[in-house]
């Protein structure tokens, strides 16, 4: 826009332009007239090269096979919601919600987990009964600590159940999976830690706690595992206006932990036992225990006051599993001097009775238990590892390479490798028309590629293809009918 133009505008209009192009010129930048550009991903964001990739697929497999294998189907859901369907949903970690401007009548919000769309899934199609899985990215608006795995944008793979079922049999059934999943990652040892928000509520009461502070003092005990006691109780009093004493009483249960035996313990509690909610939650602690003793999973499920899972919509029980670092993982944070990772949680949920109902009042009676994996903490445990090894990663799933030792046979390697596609095989070719045999064999041992399929005029007419294992260079000559079949013998063997 041009001065002249600018002129003929109203005051208003001109202070706008001006403060657009000021704006503008901010975010570009000059260098001698021409535009510089900050190459950079958003905080809390990254990119993942072709390694890293790897191994991420690798841990989403190994994720949707436990959730397969459990019976599980799975849905989608946008990546934005109605704002009003995320509001009041978090408690404190409401304001960590990304709101996005009102780009047509509707005020949207980006999901931050893959559990309330869920709820609205559930309550805007009726559905009362589903066992899914999910895996998808949410975003937190959150202070982002990447070398911990903790980012503004991630993914979460959740897993739930809704419906009317018999107490604990599906809470059961989801810290199995947890147990399963960790246990075939081989991450090293972790533990679940469970407790119950209807325990957390009974002792809040009996201890003293007013009725309207039971969420915020919730959050703050859910701070126990990344703070000592005495820092919780000074955030309980000094911010959130509890008194000492009632700080106190909460001290003496949250610092509890064990299995069944604490469940029996805290029945016979003078004060505990007063309260209904906490009885039935400890009732529902017994049972949960007896059931992962059946699915043999008890030995890593930990009865813990601590827990308290600090989102609004929990109603029962509630888990959290935590990667135990063992002294291998210490020495080679050590040796690399990198920030410890791999101590946290790693997994979470619970029970969430009530959120369906949130949306759809006349349908309040569609109970629902999940566990969400926290797959970045997962992949930066695993990457840490990674460098640290001196474990080849193969980037590819290329199962031959079409190669030749002689010119003018592109046509005959492009024939070959399209019939070799064309029966499902994974295969590849180089993009030269005249490529040397050193090459192409240099180029399957740098990728990881184990079979070289080689064609020259001698086997075009003999009607067989020599196959070459790249790590032993064995060779042998097959019939060119015979081909699939022995790469994908050879392939299963590998």
């Amino acid at each position: 826009m041009n001065a002249r133009v600018m002129c003929s505008l109203p005051n208003e209009q001109v202070t706008e332009a001006l403060a657009k192009l000021l704006e503008l010129k901010a975010q570009l930048g000059t260098n001698d007239g021409k535009q510089t550009f900050v190459l950079k991903t958003p905080k809390g964001t990254r990119d993942y090269n072709p390694k890293q990739m790897a191994i991420r697929e690798k841990v989403f497999s190994t994720i949707i096979n436990c959730f397969k294998r459990h019976g599980a189907e799975t849905i989608d859901t946008p990546v934005f919601e109605l704002k009003e369907t995320l509001t009041g949903k978090y408690g404190e970690d409401s304001k960590l919600i990304y709101d996005l401007k009102d780009q047509g009548g509707e005020l949207l919000s980006l999901r931050y987990d893959l559990t309330v769309p869920f709820a609205r899934y559930l309550a805007m199609n009726k559905i009362t009964n589903i066992k899914r899985y999910h895996i998808a990215k949410v975003y937190r608006r959150d202070n982002p600590a990447m070398t911990r795995g903790r980012y503004r944008e991630f993914y979460q793979c959740d897993f739930d159940i809704a419906g009317q079922y018999d107490p604990m049999i599906p809470d059961a059934e989801c810290l199995k999976i947890v147990h399963e999943i960790f246990s075939e990652l081989q991450l090293g040892d972790f533990v679940i830690k469970v407790n119950d928000r209807r325990v957390l509520d009974g002792m809040f009461e009996v201890c003293g706690v007013p009725a309207d502070k039971f969420r915020t003092i919730c959050s703050a005990v859910d701070k126990m595992d990344k703070m000592p006691w005495e820092e919780v109780k000074n955030e309980m009093v000094a911010e959130k206006g509890l008194s000492p004493e009632t700080a106190d009483k909460i001290g003496e249960y949250v610092q509890l932990s064990g299995a069944t035996e604490l469940a029996d313990k805290l029945l016979q509690d003078d004060k505990l036992s007063q309260s209904k909610v906490a009885l039935e939650g400890l009732a529902d602690m017994k049972q949960l225990f007896e059931y992962l003793t059946f699915l043999g999973v008890e030995d890593k499920v930990v009865f813990d006051l601590s827990l308290a899972r600090g989102l609004d919509y929990y109603t029962g029980v509630i888990y959290e599993a935590v990667l135990v670092q063992n002294q291998a993982d210490t020495q080679m944070q050590q040796n690399e001097h990198c920030e410890p990772v791999g101590v946290g949680s790693v997994a979470a949920g619970g029970r969430y009775d009530g959120l369906v109902g949130m949306f759809d009042p006349k349908n309040r009676k569609v109970p629902c238990v999940g566990v969400s994996i926290g797959i970045e903490r997962i992949f930066s445990i695993m990457e840490q590892r990674m460098e640290a090894s001196e474990k080849k990663i193969r980037t590819t799933e290329t199962q031959v390479l079409v190669a030749t030792a002689q010119k003018k046979l592109l046509e005959e390697r492009m024939k070959l490798v399209a019939e070799l596609w064309k029966h499902g095989i994974k295969a590849e070719i180089t993009y030269k028309k005249n490529p040397k045999l050193l090459n192409q064999l240099q180029y399957c041992e740098e990728t990881g590629i184990p079979l070289v399929a080689i064609i020259g005029e001698q086997e075009l007419q003999d009607g067989v293809v020599k196959l070459r294992v790249v790590s032993t260079r064995e060779e042998v000559d097959v019939a060119r009918v015979n081909l699939i079949e022995e790469i994908k013998k050879r392939s299963c063997q590998s």
